[in-house]
C-alpha cells in the first residue's frame, strides 16, 4: 500500500444501467427472477459499489500485485432504478486498519437515493491469494 492510501480519500463513479443488469438477468436460470421487474438488481448494485471502490483505490496500491476483496456489505437498496438511468456512486475511505479498508457509500440515480451504508475491503497479495484458491480447488478434485 502506498502512503497516499489514507482516510479522507473521496471518489465518484457513474454507471448507465443497461437492461442486462436488471433482475431478470441476475440468475437467468431462476424462473422467479424472470418474472420480476426490469430494475437494477441488488446483486449488480453491490458489484457496482465494489467496482467504484476498486477504481478509487487502485492508484494507491501496487496494482495488480496488490488487490482488494470485499469482506463486508452494510448497504440498503432503498429505491428501484430502471434500465436507462445512470447510477452515481459517491464514496469516502473512512478508515484504514492495517489491510482493512472501510468505505462510506452513497448511491443515487437521477431521481432517488438508491443506497447508503458501509463497505469493507481487504488488501491482498494476489499471488498468495490465488495460490490459496488453487490449493482449495486441489482438495476438491483430489489432485
Amino acid at each position: 500500500m502506498k502512503p497516499s492510501l489514507k482516510p479522507g480519500l473521496t471518489f465518484e463513479f457513474q454507471f448507465p444501467v443497461p437492461a442486462e443488469r436488471t433482475v431478470p438477468f441476475l440468475l437467468p436460470e431462476s424462473p422467479e427472477f424472470q418474472l420480476m421487474p426490469k430494475v437494477l438488481a441488488s446483486g449488480y448494485m453491490v458489484g457496482l459499489i465494489e467496482w467504484a471502490c476498486i477504481k478509487a483505490i487502485n492508484p494507491h496500491l501496487d496494482w495488480p500485485r496488490m488487490q482488494t476483496v470485499g469482506i463486508d456489505f452494510q448497504l440498503n437498496h432503498s429505491a428501484a432504478t430502471p434500465a436507462g438511468l445512470t447510477v452515481t456512486v459517491k464514496g469516502k475511505l473512512e478508515n484504514v486498519e492495517g489491510r482493512k479498508l472501510t468505505f462510506y457509500i452513497l448511491a443515487e440515480d437521477e431521481y432517488d437515493q438508491i443506497s447508503e451504508g458501509f463497505h469493507h475491503r481487504f488488501v491482498i497479495d494476489a499471488a498468495k491469494f490465488n495460490a490459496k484458491i488453487a490449493a482449495k480447488l486441489a482438495k476438491k478434485t483430489g489432485a
